[in-house]
This record gives C-alpha cells, structure tokens and sequence, in this order.
C-alpha cells in the first residue's frame, strides 16, 4: 500500500512537467491516468491520503519558486525556508485531497462517476483553489495546452475546460486499464471522444473570435530594469532606480506612442516622488509619448499596488488580488516580527474596488492587471470585453531563477488567448514581451538582462465566448456532472 501512495506522489510531481517551461502536455494525462486508476480501488479514506500525496507532491515541485522567494529575498534561513514552504505545499495539497474523498465515497460507483464525474471533481477543486483563502489559481491542468490543438478550444471554454479534458483523457484511460475486460467499452468511448474533441481543437483555432480594429497601431517602449530585489528597496538605490529610469526611457520616447515601466517601479509612494513625476512627465509630454508605470500610492490611511497613466491619458488602477504575506500579511497583529519575511517592504496593502474603470491613453482602453492578477481568469475576462487590448505588469524579481517566470508568463498568454487580445506585459526582471490574440510571443527581452522592448499592438474589437460568460457555464456543468453522477441511477459498478 505504500507503494501505492509513493506512485501518485510522483504522478504528482511529474504534473509540473506539462506546463512551462517544459510544455509536456501529455504528462498530465499520464498523470491524471495514475491519480484516477489508484482511486478505482481506494476506500474513502484511501481517496483523501492518496489525492493528498498527488496534490502535495505537483505542489512541490510545481511552485518551488516559494522557498526562492523566502530564502533569497525574505531573510528566511534555509531550514525555515524549507520547513515553510513544505507546509504551504501540504496545505495546498488538501484541496484535492478533497477531491479525492467525494470521488471514492460518492461519485465513482458508475462508469459516468469515474468517467465525468472524476473530470467534473477535478475542475472544481481547481476553482475552488482559486477564490479560498484569496486564491492559489496556479498549476491549472488547461494551461499545457497553450499550444496543442486544444488551444483552439480556450476562447470558448476557457483554462478550466481545457483542465477537463485533460482530467477525462486521463481518467478514461485508467478506465480502459483497470476496467473488467466487458466494461472497456466504456474507456474506449470516453477515449474516443476526447480525441474527436482534440480534433475538432484544430478547426476551431482557425476561427477569429475577434477581429482588428480600424486604429493604427499602438507604438509600445517598454523599460526591463533588472533591479535585483535586495537593492530595489534600500536607500541607498533610490537615487541610482530614479536615474536609470530615466536614462532608460530618452531612447524611447521620440519612437514611442507609449512607453511602460514595470510593476512599482520607484520604490517610494507616489506623492513621495512628485517632483521626479512632474520632470518625467515633461519629458513625455516633449516628445508627444504617454507613460504608464507601477507605484505604490496612498488614499487617506489605505495604502495601494497601483499602476497610472503619468502622461498622454489618464486612470489609476488599484490591485484587487493581493498575494498572501507577500502584499498582506493575514493575522498581522500575531505574526508580525516573528519572521522576517512576513516584515518585507510594501507588504500593507489594500484590496482595490471591484469594477474599476480602464486605463485612457492616446484614445486607447487598456484592460489593467497588475503581477499575480493575471492568473485569475474571471477577473481579466470582465475587463477584457470593452478594452483595445490587456495589458499587465509584473515584479517576477521574486521569482529568481525558477521556473515561476516562465509559469506566469504562460498564465498570461492563455488570457490573451481566452479574451480574444493583444497583450502587453512588462516586468523588472522579465519575462517582458508582447503577445498576439493567439497567445503567442512576438517579441521579447531576454530575463536578467537591462534592456528596452520596442514593438507595436493593434487594437481588437469583438468578443469571445469565453469574455462574454466567464467560467461560469464550465463550472456549472461540472456541478450538474457531479450531481448526476452521486444521485443518478448508476451504471453496473466495475
């Protein structure tokens, strides 16, 4: 039995592999395949310890970047670092532990159960991942398919869709192995069909959701500073970010409809910067060029992650997913000072209000979402709808030389893909590119590397399925999947 148990773990290790930077898709069939076939024969509670292991282990090679984050820019020892993030994996791992216990106690005594039902389980615990505890909508199975077939279907059934047909491919084959010879059938159809819709995949990406608008393309600059973490916010930097910044931009300006700079990218609060503001601003104006850029800001006793038009337009966005004891620390008042990594720089801030207007520059509507944001499907797909384009920026500094960079940047892509839109997003560190509405990079900064990005975007207008509904039809089916297959009247049980 603890062979068994040591079998999912590294299925659930080996999920990571299916997404960036390594993009084997299949391996999440696969492991799917493995997670599904072990619960076949599991009693609930087996259910509960054997998807638990799944999920810690995908966890734990998955978001490795945590003990990055704590170790080399928290202060955190190398034990504690370790000790923590191990928690936080576990932690995480309980959400499909979940999964499994409602899968062996109600869901697979019919063939549709380990078939549907399984798939259905499986989205749902990735959304409610999503929104718990403020959300940890990272590792979604639909993210592989960025550019596979089924990449085709992502503008009408979104990430989660795609999540469930990885899920059904999977259990359908464990289905066809574990199966009584009589029964296979079964497997072959559910197999037979995800490969008719993989198919189909092919002919949908053909079809444009949305389609070019009549502006003239939007000339973009971008600023990668590569400012390390431990410098950007000491002191004794500040005046050495101020003038880089600056140095950076004069080539930009004169070739630049609008130059961006990444996600708090002074390190001081906004009316703390003013004058330095008003200088830049000028130097825009000169030259007929708009900025956008990342600053702290502060309203009354609120303290806010925001991004703001400086020149050539106006709006202010406020950030409204917060990442947790990294931009808020929960229980503040009780951990504060314990551990250094719960004390980092601008780590107060505010939740900004739902619904907030689009960022305004030279005629354009920019869809804003500021670094962790852009995980979050719904939440990019409610402002996509009326917007030109999406536009993000990120301080995947963080991350250090992890696989995280490459993991957000994919994240990225697939909500240009889903709404329909170009996208735009600059980052510190990198990855800064631009993306077409397919979701693929057309140019790029290399990461750790200072460096200017200059290209153009085009406006899109339309919208898809996905923009128009959200993720609210596949959620919906898969609670209706689930219902029907604990109360419906059950296949002969295999």
């Amino acid at each position: 039995m603890k062979i068994k148990y040591l079998f999912v773990a590294v299925a659930g290790a080996s999920l990571t592999l299916s997404l960036a930077p390594f993009d084997w898709w299949w391996t999440a069939i696969i492991a799917m395949a493995a997670l599904a076939a072990s619960m076949n024969t599991a009693s609930s509670k087996q259910g509960f310890l054997l998807s638990w292991c799944f999920g810690s282990a995908s966890f734990a090679t998955g978001v490795s970047w945590v003990y990055v984050a704590m170790h080399d820019f928290g202060e955190t020892s190398a034990i504690l670092a370790t000790l923590m993030t191990g928690v936080f994996c576990i932690g995480l791992g309980l959400v499909p532990a979940l999964l499994g216990y409602c899968y062996c106690r109600w869901i697979r005594d019919g063939i549709a159960g380990r078939t549907l039902g399984f798939a259905a389980l499986w989205v749902l615990s990735e959304w409610l991942r999503g929104w718990v505890f403020t959300g940890f909508p990272w590792l979604y199975l639909g993210y592989g398919h960025l550019h596979t077939a089924m990449a085709g279907w992502s503008p009408v059934v979104g990430v989660y869709g795609l999540s469930f047909w990885v899920a059904l491919s999977g259990s359908a084959i464990a289905l066809c192995i574990t199966a009584p010879k009589a029964l296979k059938r079964h497997g072959y159809a559910s197999l037979a069909a995800c490969v008719a819709l993989f198919g189909l995949g092919f002919s949908l990406q053909k079809h444009e959701w949305t389609t070019a608008d009549s502006k003239a393309p939007l000339r973009i600059g971008a600023v990668q500073s590569n400012i390390s973490q431990e410098k950007k916010w000491a002191y004794t930097q500040y005046w050495a970010t101020l003038e880089q910044y600056d140095n950076a931009s004069e080539e930009l300006w004169a070739d630049s409809d609008l130059v961006i700079w990444p996600e708090a990218a002074i390190p001081a609060l906004y009316h703390n910067a003013l004058s330095y503001f008003d200088y830049i601003a000028e130097r825009a104006e000169a030259n007929n060029s708009a900025l956008i850029t990342g600053i702290p800001t502060r309203i009354d006793e609120n303290m806010y992650n925001s991004v703001m038009v400086i020149s050539g337009g106006e709006g202010i966005y406020h950030k409204q997913r917060l990442v947790p004891f990294g931009e808020y620390v929960p229980l503040s008042h009780y951990i504060r000072g314990v551990i250094k990594f719960f004390d980092l720089p601008m780590s107060s801030f505010s939740r900004g209000g739902p619904d907030q207007a689009h960022l305004q520059v030279k005629g354009w509507q920019l869809a804003p979402s500021i670094c962790y944001e852009i995980a979050y499907p719904d939440l990019v797909a409610r402002s996509a709808g009326d917007s030109d384009l999406l536009f993000t920026i990120s301080n995947d500094a963080w991350f250090g030389h992890s696989i995280g960079p490459d993991q957000h940047m994919q994240m990225a892509q697939m909500r240009a893909l889903e709404n329909g839109r170009e996208l735009i997003r600059v980052t510190s560190t990198g990855i800064t590119a631009l993306v077409d509405h397919h979701g693929n990079i057309r140019t790029r900064i290399p990461s750790f590397t200072a460096g200017n990005l200059k290209g153009v975007v085009h406006a899109r207008s339309g919208t898809t399925p996905f923009t128009r509904y959200g993720s609210m039809p596949i959620i919906v089916l898969c609670v209706g999947l689930a219902l029907c297959a604990r109360f419906g009247r059950p296949s002969k049980a295999v």
